[in-house]
């Protein structure tokens, strides 16, 4: 691991309160499916509660993917959960699925979570893009569901009108149903691979999605088999109502926004309660705090307003300005208290913060017994504690 840039103090003795990392990975099972079809209860008998990190690496203006690979390759080593990779159709640059599948092969453990916009792309083709994303990484993919509302965007392919943000995360929503019974129309065993009978898959054991949405209609089987975690991970942030909507229905990890222990303590509470109504398990979410961290170089504290009281609220969300020990302090307050499951880490200057982050913070917060010493599976969902989906097509005929 690299040398951080800075001198620590000695290392203080553990917090009181604060809850130990596992000595275990998780045992696995079955989440709930998408709203629209029966629901199946997870088999999983409870996880130990653990802390959940994971940070974004955006680089505005890089034009090759292996710029992106330093700072992977900081997040696989710091042992955290995931790392995110923002897109749009509005900004110039790289695709950010894409830069993720040329650096899965660099990584070993640390989850891949590319936004990926639903509107004007055809479903059928980003639910095998985000399958081979799973097989590439051996089970690290997730996404982010994005989508594109402005004239600008709709006119850059010419297909459709521009739509109202509610209109595109409905439509988003279709996507991710889609793309689940796509990702199942393989079962797990129907490749066969039989050399002397020439056949590769057993027919018997593809299925049809057949799924009507608003826009659009799909009806499969997919091309690519199905993903070794089931399912791809879904990421999404509750910061406006429509997405919100969006996301108790369909995320398994949630990101809210707060500047706060409280405040965030009351998002996490909403939006878990918000989760139920919409039929699902709370148990089966993740919700983690985002915030920019901007890290200085020594151990100095927290600017006023950045320290464990919370960090600043800012128009483009909470900023936290400060030392990696304060950041450890406010880490280990909030999840101490149980507001939240873990973070989402946006580094105002990838290069410089990632690196503090991980060789400040969390080698801090692993020294105290608060995040892990090593990751508890192989898959993005074992990371997080989260069951494999049974195969939906497989649950319906059982239904």
């Amino acid at each position: 691991m690299p040398t951080p840039d800075f001198t620590p103090e000695p290392v203080p003795a553990p917090t009181p309160g604060l809850t130990p990392g596992p000595t275990r990975p998780p045992a696995t099972g079955s989440p709930a499916s998408p709203s629209s079809l029966p629901a199946t209860p997870s088999a999983a008998p409870p996880t130990p509660r653990r802390l959940h990190l994971a940070a974004a690496i955006d680089l505005p203006g890089a034009t090759r993917a292996d710029a992106f690979l330093p700072l992977a390759r900081f997040a696989d080593e710091g042992l955290l959960d995931f790392l995110t990779l923002g897109d749009s159709f509005a900004v110039p640059g790289l695709d950010a699925l894409s830069v993720l599948a040329r650096l899965a092969p660099e990584t070993r453990r640390v989850g891949l979570v590319p936004t990926v916009t639903t509107t004007h792309t055809e479903p059928f083709h980003v639910q095998a893009a985000l399958a081979t994303l799973d097989w590439v990484s051996q089970g690290r993919a997730g996404w982010r569901p994005g989508v594109s509302t402005s004239g600008n965007e709709a006119r850059l392919f010419g297909r459709r009108e521009a739509v109202t943000a509610r209109e595109a995360w409905e439509e988003a929503g279709e996507v991710v149903e889609a793309a689940r019974l796509l990702w199942d129309s393989w079962e797990d065993d129907a490749e066969i691979r039989d050399i002397p009978s020439g056949r590769f898959v057993d027919r018997d054991k593809l299925h049809y999605a057949d799924y009507s949405g608003t826009t659009f209609s799909v009806r499969g089987p997919s091309i690519v088999p199905r993903p070794p975690q089931g399912h791809p991970v879904i990421v999404a942030d509750v910061a406006d109502p429509v997405r919100r909507a969006f996301a108790v229905r369909h995320a398994d990890v949630l990101l809210v926004e707060a500047s706060g222990r409280e405040q965030a303590a009351a998002l996490s509470a909403e939006v878990r309660d918000e989760v139920a109504r919409a039929g699902r398990e709370p148990a089966d979410v993740r919700v983690l705090a985002s915030l920019t961290v901007e890290l200085s170089g020594g151990e100095q504290s927290a600017e006023p307003g950045h320290g464990g009281g919370g960090p600043r609220p800012t128009a483009h969300g909470p900023h936290y300005r400060g030392g990696p020990v304060d950041l450890a302090e406010l880490i280990g307050d909030w999840y101490a208290a149980e507001t939240v499951d873990g973070f989402h880490l946006r580094p105002a200057e990838p290069g410089r913060d990632l690196e503090r982050l991980v060789n400040g913070t969390v080698a801090l917060l692993q020294h105290r017994g608060v995040f892990r010493a090593f990751h508890p599976g192989t898959t993005l969902r074992e990371h997080l504690g989260l069951a494999r989906p049974a195969n939906l097509h497989l649950t319906a005929r059982a239904t």
